[in-house]
C-alpha cells in the first residue's frame, strides 16, 4: 500500500536547539485519522526533527483515501519502517487491541493515541493525558480546575478526565449522547481510588449548570463538523474552559466563551503538549518548547 505522504517544503527559521546530543538520522512517522487534511502534526513534528538534527518524515494516514480500514493501515506502518505513529478520531480506542501498554494511566483510560514500533510488540501511550496536565499548568498556572462539565466520554475524553483528577478537580459532570460510554467512563474512573465524585449528566444544560470549568471532547466545531457541544446560553459563571479541537482555533465554543469573559485554553495547547510528549518518545530527544513554538510561528508568519 501506497500511504498517502506528506511533501513539506518549509522555509528554514534560525537554527535553534535541542536537548541532548544530536546525531543526524531518519525517522519514520505518521498520523492515522479521519479528518486530518488540515493537521498540524506534520509540520510539528518534521521541525522539532530539524531542530533536533533528524531527518524526520511525517505522513497522514487517512484509511478511507487508501481504500482500506483501520487495521490494515496499522499494519502497514508496523511493516514498512514507521518508528511510530499518531492516532487520532475515531481510532484511539480501537488501537488499544493491538498494542502492549505498560504504563497505569493508559492502561485505565483504555484509549492511545501515540504508538512506538520498538520490537515484537507495538507500545501504546496516551500523550493526550500528560499533555493536557502540562497544558493545563501552562496556562492557569497555580489554578485548581474546581467542578467540570465535560461533553464527550470518547477516546481523548477518557485521557482528560483521569488527567482532571491528577490536576484536582473535585468533581466530574460527564455528558455524552451516547449514556452508556458516559457511565462506562464513569465506571472505569471510580475503579480506582480517586479524589474527584464523578456523575453521568442527562444534558449538557445540567452539566454545566454552576460548573467551573466547560471541556468539550466531542468532534463538533472540527472543520466540517460545525456547531458547539456547551451552547453559549448553558455556559453560566464558568472560569475557564478548554476544546479538544484545534482545527480550527477559534472554534464556536471557544468563540462564545471568551465573549462571555471566561479564560480559554486553546486546543492547540493540548496538541502542542502532547506532541511533545510523543515526539520524546518516538525520538528519545527533548526538543526545546521555546524554540519549536517560535519555529512554528515563523513558518505560519512566512506562509
Amino acid at each position: 500500500m501506497k500511504p498517502a505522504r506528506v511533501s513539506l517544503s518549509l522555509p528554514s527559521p534560525p537554527s535553534i536547539g535541542c536537548g541532548g546530543e544530536v546525531a543526524v538520522s531518519a525517522v519514520r512517522l505518521g498520523l492515522i485519522g479521519d479528518n486530518i487534511v488540515r493537521s498540524r502534526s506534520p509540520a510539528l513534528h518534521v521541525e522539532a526533527g530539524r531542530l533536533c538534527g533528524l531527518d524526520v518524515s511525517y505522513e497522514r494516514l487517512i484509511p478511507v483515501d487508501l481504500s482500506r480500514d483501520f487495521d490494515s493501515v496499522f499494519t502497514h506502518c508496523q511493516e514498512s519502517g514507521y518508528r511510530g505513529i499518531n492516532i487520532t478520531y475515531p481510532y484511539k480506542e480501537a488501537v488499544v487491541r493491538r498494542v502492549r501498554v505498560h504504563d497505569a494511566p493508559t492502561a485505565r483510560i483504555g484509549a492511545c493515541n501515540t504508538v512506538l514500533f520498538d520490537g515484537d510488540v507495538p507500545q501504546g501511550f496516551n500523550t493526550d493525558h500528560t499533555g493536557f496536565i502540562a497544558a493545563f499548568r501552562s496556562c492557569f498556572p497555580g489554578a485548581r480546575p474546581g467542578v467540570v462539565a465535560m461533553a464527550g466520554a470518547g477516546g481523548v475524553g477518557k485521557a482528560i478526565a483521569f488527567a482532571l483528577d491528577r490536576l484536582g478537580a473535585t468533581q466530574l459532570r460527564l455528558f455524552d449522547t451516547d449514556r452508556a460510554r458516559a457511565s462506562a467512563l464513569k465506571a472505569s474512573i471510580e475503579a480506582v481510588p480517586m479524589a474527584m465524585q464523578v456523575v453521568v449528566a442527562p444534558d449538557i444544560a445540567e452539566a454545566a449548570a454552576g460548573a467551573d470549568g466547560l471541556v468539550n471532547c466531542t468532534p463538533l466545531g472540527m472543520v466540517g463538523l460545525p456547531g458547539s457541544a456547551v451552547p453559549a446560553d448553558h455556559m453560566g459563571r464558568a472560569q475557564w474552559a478548554f476544546d479538544a479541537v484545534y482545527t480550527p482555533i477559534d472554534t464556536q465554543f471557544a468563540m462564545d466563551a471568551r465573549a462571555k469573559g471566561i479564560r480559554v485554553m486553546s486546543g492547540y495547547e493540548l496538541f502542542f503538549h502532547q506532541a511533545v510528549d510523543a515526539f520524546r518518545l518516538f525520538t528519545g530527544r527533548v526538543v526545546d518548547q521555546g524554540a519549536l513554538r517560535a519555529a512554528l510561528r515563523w513558518q505560519e508568519a512566512a506562509a
